[in-house]
């Protein structure tokens, strides 16, 4: 793990650590996800790609916010997808990681990311 990513986790574990146990689930699906995946702190979250930039994690005070690089050409087959070109998703517990279906947009999101 690069000591950028290490730090910002360490920070958001501080900060809010509900928040955080939400934040480093969500990244350890990513990870499970594709066989390759870069990680890179960046605009105040973690940014991955594999090998194409697919998605990031950022947190707020209230929810965690799971970005979609290309979100515009996801097709949401579960209408819950929020925005309109860099679509997200928002989690508030961690329930909500399966509730809203978050392993099955992750593949989406990398899969029109190639």
């Amino acid at each position: 793990m690069d000591q950028k990513v290490k730090n910002l986790l360490d920070d958001w574990e501080i900060d809010n650590p509900a928040l955080y146990e939400i934040a480093s689930s969500v990244r350890t699906k990513i990870l499970q996800i594709a066989d390759t995946v870069d990680e890179e702190v960046k605009y105040g979250g973690i940014l991955f790609a594999a090998p194409v930039p697919f998605c990031g994690i950022f947190v707020y005070k209230q929810h965690v916010s799971v970005e979609f690089s290309h979100g515009a050409k996801i097709e949401d087959p579960y209408g819950l997808l929020e925005g309109k070109g860099r679509r997200h998703v928002k989690l508030h517990t961690l329930e909500d990681l399966e509730k809203k279906y978050l392993t099955d947009y992750l593949r989406l999101a990398q899969k029109v990311a190639e």
